[in-house]
């Protein structure tokens, strides 16, 4: 690995009396594109502050390369200036510079930096970003609240930068395009994977199964060593005291193992009950803003169980139409006809149903009381919280000081717990962790209704939808049977012209140059240490398998307790050796595959 120009190095933090992370080690070198992948909640975003050097852990240190510049783009931006071009040039980037980033993004640059949308709001704090010229590039959830064609901007222009880069996202589509390289932080602690995220998920289920393995083990230890204390220990020589600390030790380590026991989402849609078959019909609707045509006679059908994605540009009416099929809207021109018995659940994209100043348990339960009216049931508030990952302290915290991801979730819980037939999702996806995203997709799949969804996630379209109506901002709209990727492979030039954001402008924007080109190839130190590698990882892997096997012979700890935790700590020193030659055989074979496709 080349020389980290910025790394934490056994860094803890804690969040009142518990403790976010711990013993936390994580480098980036030049021309590094990572992700920082983990649940809602787990400290990513308080770590990229670390980085940028925000806030100051409680442990551990951050080293930096002399005269570093680093460019923060928050969760949360807020752009405060007169102009865009003003907001954009404020860490001192050239004007041209910031102007031609600002453009790329589909932004004005004279126009006012306040009261911007949730969309324009994150272009402008990416533009500046770019335009500031990093060494070191940190990215918060960039793709919340924008487009499908402007995260393939962001995509581009992430290829085309030599800064290194770490990125907070759940878009598993947009990190498998971007990332070389990923960093999991689980369990308060930060694992390294030298390669693209398209091989994280692979990794990770191997990790927690070598995870479930050792929690075996460690069963199988604690029950031996009750038997031996159930005995007795008084009267026996003092060295048997040491079997006792051991025991405990164990006792210890299971304790802290369930302490930070992954949870699960429990979750459901509440059904109401079942609608007529036709559930919308809209007939040769049209709609315009301010001169501008959004629909031009456009037509569809809406039958009951379908799962519909609504995609297309910020600003092309996508909530617009949403609006209009469910009535809050009329067209100009056509007719909507809605079917018998529809029962609504609406999660819009402004999360405007929550107030901040309320408490978690005040939003579940606004009456008051401890209970909350789960379809047409009541459950105990906490209960019913705990299924969706909050701990029973968090209920008495306002709303305002939950992460974004647990604020999404907490939506999610109140419009899942409505009765209904027509859910209604205006971009669900925004700040959620992978794990309740799979779990969004595994109750959308199990709900009986029909479901409307407006989103620029293009993996979790693809997983969802059974047909999608793209919007294209001026009038038209298609409507293709299947997701994204269907949608795409059947109409590729359907937004060819779209309005925003620019991007022939790509190719022209400013690349970091600063840093250094990598070699052409591998040294020879490398590509041998490659042939060593591919030679000693199955070895390894032989090795613990047969470990393995010995520790599962119930009578070991019974013949040889000192052998047993002997054999329990070269396990682990295996499992640790495998690890760490599969991330290094990884990165050389990565580092080697990208030299070859940056040769000409």
């Amino acid at each position: 690995m080349a020389t980290p120009i910025l790394a934490l190095r056994d860094v803890s933090l804690l969040d009142g009396a518990r403790t976010m992370f711990e013993h936390v080690d994580l480098a980036l070198a030049p021309r590094d594109r990572a992700c920082l992948v983990g649940r809602n909640a787990a400290g990513k975003s308080t770590l990229l502050r670390i980085l940028a050097g925000k806030i100051e852990p409680d442990g551990g240190e951050r080293t930096a390369a002399a005269g570093l510049r680093i460019a923060l783009a928050t969760q949360d931006p807020a752009p405060e200036a007169p102009t865009l071009a003003k907001y954009a040039t404020a860490s001192g980037a050239p004007r041209h510079i910031a102007e031609a980033m600002l453009l790329t993004f589909g932004l004005d640059p004279t126009a006012p930096a306040q009261e911007l949308s949730g969309g324009e709001a994150r272009r402008a704090t990416l533009a500046a970003a770019f335009a500031a010229d990093p060494d070191v590039l940190l990215l918060d959830e960039p793709t919340n609240h924008l487009d499908i064609l402007a995260i393939e901007i962001l995509e581009d222009l992430l290829a085309r930068c030599r800064a290194a880069t770490l990125i907070v996202s759940h878009d598993r589509a947009f990190l498998e395009r971007v990332t070389t390289g990923c960093f999991w932080l689980e369990d308060r602690r930060v694992r390294r994977l030298a390669a693209g995220f398209g091989r994280y998920e692979a990794w990770a289920d191997k990790i927690a199964a070598e995870e479930a393995d050792r929690a075996r083990l460690l069963d199988v230890a604690i029950v031996n060593g009750e038997r031996w204390l159930a005995r007795g220990v008084t009267g026996r020589r003092a060295r048997n005291e040491g079997r006792r600390r051991r025991l405990l030790a164990l006792r210890a380590e299971k304790a802290q193992r369930l302490g930070l026991a992954r949870g699960e989402i429990n979750a459901e849609a509440t059904q109401g009950e079942r609608s007529g078959r036709l559930v919308i019909e809209a007939a040769a609707i049209a709609k315009a803003f301010g001169g501008r045509r959004l629909l031009a006679r456009f037509s569809t059908r809406i039958m009951r169980g379908e799962r519909i994605a609504i995609v297309g540009p910020n600003g092309c009416g996508k909530t617009t139409l949403v609006k209009i099929l469910l009535g809050e809207l009329a067209p100009d021109a056509g007719t909507v006809r809605r079917g018998a018995n529809l029962e609504i659940a609406y999660l819009d994209q402004r999360r405007s149903a929550l107030e901040p100043g309320i408490t978690l348990s005040e939003a579940l339960a606004p009456a008051g009381g401890d209970q909350i009216m789960v379809g047409r049931a009541a459950r105990n508030v906490s209960a019913y919280a705990r299924d969706f990952l909050f701990r029973d302290e968090q209920l008495r915290q306002p709303v305002e000081s939950l992460s974004g991801g647990e604020r999404n979730r907490l939506i999610l819980a109140r419009i899942l717990a409505r009765p209904s037939n027509l859910l209604v999702l205006d971009e669900p996806t925004n700040d959620l962790d992978m794990e309740t995203l799979d779990v969004l997709e595994e109750v959308l799949a199990a709900y009986e209704g029909t479901v409307i969804l407006v989103s620029h996630d293009r993996d979790f379209i693809d997983r969802v939808a059974t047909s999608t109506l793209a919007l294209d901002g001026r009038g038209s709209v298609v409507e293709t049977p299947g997701g994204w990727s269907d949608f795409v492979a059947q109409n590729p030039r359907f937004f060819a012209g779209a309005p925003e954001p620019r991007r022939e402008l790509v190719d022209k924007a400013p690349r970091p140059s600063r840093l250094n080109a990598s070699p052409a190839k591998l040294s020879y130190r490398d590509t041998r240490r490659l042939a060593e590698l591919e030679t000693g990882i199955p070895a390894l892997a032989d090795k613990i398998a047969r470990t393995e096997r010995r520790l599962t012979d119930p009578q070991f700890y019974l013949r040889d307790p000192e052998g047993f935790t002997r054999e329990t700590a070269s396990l682990e020193q295996a499992k640790e050796a495998l690890a760490g030659a599969e991330n290094e055989w990884l990165e050389l074979e990565d580092r080697r595959g990208r030299m070859a496709a940056d040769r000409p």
